[in-house]
């Protein structure tokens, strides 16, 4: 596990050499789903000195963890619920976060909350709040403040006058979902994990009873391998039970997909310094602050059961934020106001019993089988927590002693140097050729990685200029996200490695020629490859959008179904074998 030279890039050349070794190596874990809490637990056992391959059929955090309310957050409303060790246990995760694990990446952010009640809510809230903060809250961010109802408005001069009485302020965190899950999967690559993307599960191989491995398919051109392990971990989130319909073994727990959308406006949009939560009927609903020129609105929590890989946002959703957010706006949204929209699923616990049901905010391990191991559940923020659980719970199939699990001590990559690189930005600006702002742009989202990223533009000075449609991002980074971050197609590149398809109005139609042809050298493509790419993304965005008109998930999910799939090769839904057809060594 020494480090090599850019031993955690994630390319063409690397991707190549890690299908040779899942063909050929036997693993101590083999992970199913590379999102955050799949990425969680290659880095946790990596780390412990274990063999470890992860293989996930789309992208990195292609799922629920690109899409996520972008908090790194304690869950301040699960203590109505009396949540209290779900709370604190999340708070311990924030802090490392904030302060060793990836302080690049997390950053504090304060919260406005507006009382709307005379004498009963300051002290009810502020309660709340006091337990938040002694439970971690307030270590390495301030405590509460409160607020007169003048002095609220002056912090957030967008609400209206009617809409509060007074306020209080406090912390918490907001990270780049999609940017933190590939940084924890390069992360594990580093320690010496084999990490796959486009590599599809498609079967289990078994001895006896035991599950002795699993039959991968490559997305991109269909070839298969077998990849044998002492024990698989199933990590796939919403797609739990279908991995378990594979395995052909009952679950212990079942989930349930919980549709959660979002929208992002610009910021001149909302006149206020601080993000807020606002309660409402159900639930709360937070304006969250995103960058310099952003605002994240959400989130709704309806029942899903349709397509899992593309949940769609409905015209019913969208009128259900902007319902409910121009109750308090001085200046009301419209739909014109939005440049982006997305839908994330909850993989929340559905148990057979009304025991079990109340899991469905907790985690779960078990293990299904002698050789497998399904884990679901929780919520972004306690990933490592549940990376090290199934871990332990996988244990018990790996022949060696495993250790406990270190990561608590393990930065993420780009975090060690990040304090001193943002206090000598100058310096590197001066050295790069690059505006200081820049710079901390770049810093915040590679950390100390900025340099392996502005290499690339060794001999390139045109790399160093800004995507034309998209300035916020500079030319290097669409190369860097294929050359070391696993990026494959466009809409990894502009959905996930950047955030270009929900910052941008033109959702990243403008720049999607500019960007495929940045990256066809290091990808490989030809001009009818570009023109795939193009086309195919194209198609994609324009569905997306014309399913938000739609006023059901029926109808929007059959728009975004229709669209082509990046991915030529990919099986939906994959065949589940009869008993004849079992794999068997």
């Amino acid at each position: 596990m020494t480090k090599q030279p850019r031993s955690q890039f994630l390319g063409p050349e690397q991707r190549e050499a890690a299908w040779a070794r899942l063909g050929k190596d036997t693993f101590d874990v083999i992970v199913i789903g590379a999102g955050v809490v799949g990425a969680g637990i290659a880095l946790d056992a990596a780390t412990r000195g274990l063999e470890v391959a992860l293989v996930e059929a789309r992208d990195l955090a292609s799922g629920t963890s690109s899409r996520s309310s972008k908090m790194f957050h304690g869950g301040l409303r699960y203590l109505e619920m009396m949540e209290f060790g779900l709370v604190r246990e999340a708070l311990k995760e924030r802090e490392l976060a904030l302060s060793t694990l990836a302080p690049h990446l997390v950053k504090p952010l304060r919260f406005l909350y507006p009382l709307s009640h005379y004498v009963w809510e300051r002290p009810y809230v502020a309660a709340g709040l006091t337990l938040y903060d002694t439970m971690g809250g307030a270590k390495s961010v301030p405590g509460q403040h409160h607020l007169t109802k003048s002095a609220a408005l002056r912090l957030a001069p967008g609400l209206k006058d009617d809409a509060l009485t007074g306020g209080l302020t406090y912390y918490d965190t907001v990270v780049d979902d999609a940017r933190h899950t590939m940084t924890v999967a390069r992360t594990a690559a580093h320690y010496g994990a084999v990490i796959r993307t486009s590599t599809q599960v498609v079967g289990f191989l078994r001895e006896a009873d035991r599950v002795v491995g699993v039959k991968v398919h490559d997305s991109e051109d269909g070839r298969t391998t077998e990849v044998r392990g002492s024990v698989v971990i199933n990590a796939t989130g919403v797609w739990t039970d279908e991995i378990q319909s594979l395995a052909q073994q009952r679950g212990r727990f079942h989930v349930r997909a919980s549709k959660g959308v979002h929208i992002v406006v610009p910021r001149d949009r909302i006149a206020s310094d601080t993000s807020i939560i606002l309660r409402t009927e159900k639930s709360v609903l937070f304006v969250i602050s995103w960058g310099t020129d952003h605002w994240i609105i959400g989130t709704t929590d309806t029942d899903w059961n349709l397509d899992l890989a593309h949940p769609a946002a409905t015209k019913s959703d969208i009128d259900y934020l902007l319902g409910h957010i121009n109750k308090v706006l001085v200046a009301p949204l419209t739909h014109a106001d939005i440049t982006g929209v997305y839908a994330g699923l909850r993989p929340l616990l559905a148990g057979e019993s009304d025991q079990t049901s109340k899991l469905s905010r907790e985690h779960a391990v078990a293990r299904v089988a002698p050789g497998l191991v399904a884990i679901a559940g929780g919520k972004y923020t306690t990933y490592r927590v549940m990376a090290y659980d199934a871990v332990d719970e996988a244990a018990q199939d790996i022949p060696q002693r495993v250790p406990p699990t270190i990561t608590e001590k393990v930065p993420l990559l780009g975090a060690d140097g990040y304090h001193a690189l943002m206090n000598q930005t100058p310096h590197l600006a001066e050295k790069y050729g690059v505006h200081p702002y820049r710079i901390q742009h770049l810093l915040n989202r590679y950390g100390s990685l900025i340099d392996e990223v502005l290499g690339l533009a060794d001999g390139k000075p045109e790399l160093l200029q800004p995507i034309t449609a998209s300035p916020g991002y500079l030319q290097v980074e669409a190369v860097y996200a294929v050359a070391a971050e696993a990026a494959l197609h466009l809409d990894d590149i502009l959905a996930r490695r950047t955030r270009i398809s929900i910052e941008y109005a033109h959702r990243g139609v403008d720049c999607a020629e500019q960007v495929a042809r940045l990256v066809a050298p290091v990808l490989g493509w030809d001009e009818a490859e570009i023109a795939r790419e193009v086309d195919t993304y194209n198609a994609r965005v324009k569905a997306e959008i014309e399913s938000q008109t739609r006023e059901d998930d029926a109808s929007a999910d059959a728009l975004r179904q229709a669209a082509p799939e990046p991915r030529p090769q990919i099986l939906e839904p994959v065949p589940v074998p009869t008993d004849n057809q079992r794999t068997s060594l």
